[in-house]
């Protein structure tokens, strides 16, 4: 009996360890790896800033005037040329009405001039004459030294009231000129009562609403174009000098991770440091498929050489918080979850600071299922 049951319990123990040597096909779980292996990696450099249209213009009046309407509001979108504020303008509907008055004197003060021009330059054409004959009389001791004299002093008179005529002529006709120019800026002046939109955009802020006094230089409104969005950065003097008009750069908005990362392009790069940050302003040009809005904070990432370190496919990691964890292969095919350092994404690839040695598998696109210490069975085309 007690032979028997020793021999029992050693078939018991011998099945047990066989189960656990070979699991069943139900607990293996079918996985795709990478390999951890030196590689070159393009070396990068990460700045932060802010998202801004292509064009933003704040809109202001010209004089000091109350607001009567504004007939847009954020979010509408406005063509060019389109009327967005009316002012006040009845102290400029005054002004230009009292220019116009001015215009109007100023020319009937003009007509009359001339009238007195022509009318003093017909009575020196008959001073002219008086004494030519009075000359001619005088040569044949037909009229007396003293009708000469007279004759004389007449043609001087005349030529005198014909040079003030004429000076005052011309003083009226600067006084025309004068008024229509004061005629013209009153009207200029009340057209500054309507403001309109300078371009095609959308309205993104409102600054006054009606009833308030405007002021020069105080904004209204502000408005934004829409067809292009770009990231305005602050990049340091020594790395500026890497970056070039045309270089791309991976852009994620705050919040998002790698894989919302969009493509943009540097399209300006400033010629000037900003004393203020001591570093110069670069701006990168987002895609128009970028769903972004002013003000947004992102981060843009570039490329600017290359180096041998170790690194991973960026599918095999897993974020959880702080933590970047992967699920590497051990020597008896379980998938053991590890916690790693790491680096910057180059493409596809992730360089890994520490947890990982060259030639380790790791699993990529981990299944919901896989769990620490399963068994798994490697598919698809090995690296």
């Amino acid at each position: 009996m007690t032979v028997l049951l020793f021999i029992f319990l050693v078939l018991t123990a011998a099945c047990s360890g066989r189960s656990e040597e070979q699991p069943s096909e139900a607990q293996v779980v079918d996985v795709r790896v990478g390999r951890a292996a030196i590689q070159p990696l393009a070396e990068t450099f990460e700045a932060g800033g802010v998202i801004k249209a292509r064009t933003t213009a704040q809109l202001s009046s010209r004089i000091a005037a109350n607001v009567r309407e504004l007939r847009v509001q954020p979010g509408d979108r406005v063509k060019q040329g389109q009327v967005v504020v009316v002012l006040d303008d009845r102290d400029l509907a005054a002004r230009r009405s009292q220019a116009e008055a001015a215009l109007s004197a100023a020319q009937s003060g003009a007509v009359s001039a001339e009238a007195e021009r022509e009318s003093v330059e017909a009575r020196l054409v008959l001073a002219r004459a008086n004494h030519q004959r009075i000359e001619q009389l005088r040569g044949k001791n037909s009229a007396t030294p003293q009708e000469l004299d007279r004759s004389t002093a007449e043609l001087r008179t005349a030529e005198a009231v014909v040079r003030a005529a004429a000076a005052r002529a011309a003083e009226a006709s600067a006084s025309v000129a004068a008024a229509k120019a004061g005629s013209r800026a009153a009207e200029v002046t009340a057209s500054f009562s309507t403001i309109a939109a300078p371009f095609d955009g959308l309205v993104t802020n409102r600054l006054l609403e009606p009833g308030n006094m405007a002021s020069p230089g105080i904004p209204l409104l502000t408005i934004e174009t829409t067809d292009e969005f770009r990231v305005e950065l602050q990049v340091d003097e020594a790395r500026v000098r890497r970056l070039a008009i045309g270089d791309t750069a991976a852009v994620r908005l705050a919040g998002g991770g790698e894989e919302d990362a969009v493509t943009g392009r540097v399209v300006e790069i400033a010629r000037a440091v900003d004393p203020a940050a001591h570093a110069f302003v670069v701006k990168v040009r987002l895609p128009p498929s970028a769903a972004v809005r002013s003000g947004m904070f992102a981060r843009a990432r570039f490329e600017i050489d290359e180096r041998k370190a170790l690194a991973l496919p960026a599918s095999a990691i897993m974020r959880r918080g702080q933590l970047s964890l992967v699920f590497a292969i051990d020597s008896t095919r379980r998938a053991r979850m590890r916690a790693i350092t790491a680096g910057a994404r180059s493409g596809d690839a992730v360089e890994v600071l520490s947890g990982m040695q060259p030639e380790e598998l790791v699993v990529v696109n981990p299944p919901p299922s896989l769990a620490d210490g399963a068994h798994v069975r490697i598919t698809g085309e090995r690296p």
